[in-house]
């Protein structure tokens, strides 16, 4: 069974390391696990909104979109509504998966966690 959870400061900051990331005080790392092997993860800080820096696995997209979801929600649980990712997140992945809401700005589509998660064919 996989389970989807935050993990402990030290064990994110590992993630944040092992992928070249600065990690802060607001830093936080959402782990999908199949009892203890790590199958994908989202490194992400939350401040005035939520902003993705890595995620995996790339060649599991319907793991990768619940990884993401996952990760949105822990932000909406903290009232941050307002989702971005960085240069280090793959754009073209969350495009395909129907999550980028704005290009330009790089806005996420929180309102996409109610919807169906079917678009990554």
């Amino acid at each position: 069974m996989i389970t989807l959870k935050l993990t402990t400061s030290d064990t994110a900051k590992d993630f944040y390391e092992k992928e070249k990331l600065l990690f802060c005080e607001n830093s936080n790392a959402l782990l999908a696990k199949d009892r203890e092997e790590v199958l994908g993860y989202c490194l992400f800080e939350i401040q005035d909104a939520l902003t993705v820096y890595k995620i995996e696995p790339m060649k599991d997209l319907p793991l990768l979109d619940g990884v993401l979801r996952s990760t949105l929600h822990v932000g909406c649980e903290r009232g941050k509504t307002d989702a971005f990712y960085a240069d280090t997140a793959p754009e073209a992945v969350f495009e395909a998966l129907g999550f980028v809401k704005n290009k330009a700005e790089k806005r996420l589509d929180v309102d996409k966690l109610f919807k169906s998660c079917c678009s990554c064919k």
